[in-house]
């Protein structure tokens, strides 16, 4: 996945990871700092942001639109790469809602697509592209 030890990996984080690293941080906090740092590009297309977007609204995470717009705005649009989708991919995932995933990850010729989603990580492997759980992936960037 991460062949070179200065190179910049290009990942599909999935909403939930997203979401919890932005919010929770503790064990996902290496990936903030990552994205921040620069050595890690969070890809997105528009199917994945808007589902990342409609996920902070959700009234459990009480955040006001201010807050959300602080985050999107200053915490991951400055670090993140938007892709536009060339290919509609559909009936891959066991749950069709995360082939949204897998279209940015191909769009954005990722490294990886960071998943705690087990519809997701059963895949292992999408065209050439690793599907890998936020620890292994964590413990990649530690042996760097």
């Amino acid at each position: 996945m991460v062949a070179e030890e200065h190179r910049i990996s290009r990942v599909v984080l999935d909403t939930n990871v997203l979401v919890s690293a932005l919010l929770f941080g503790g064990r996902l906090e290496p990936l903030v700092a990552r994205w921040k740092s620069g050595a890690l590009i969070p890809l997105f297309s528009r199917a994945t942001f808007d589902e990342f977007r409609k996920v902070l609204s959700y009234p459990r995470f009480a955040l006001t639109e201010p807050e959300i717009r602080v985050l999107i705005e200053e915490e991951v649009l400055p670090c993140a790469e938007v892709v536009e989708i060339g290919e509609d991919i559909r009936g891959v995932c066991r749950d069709p809602g995360d082939d949204i995933f897998l279209a940015c990850a191909v769009a954005g010729n990722a490294d990886a697509i960071v998943s705690g989603d087990q519809d997701l990580l059963d895949l292992a492997v999408f065209r050439g592209i690793p599907l890998v759980s936020v620890s292994d992936f964590l413990k990649e960037f530690r042996g760097q």
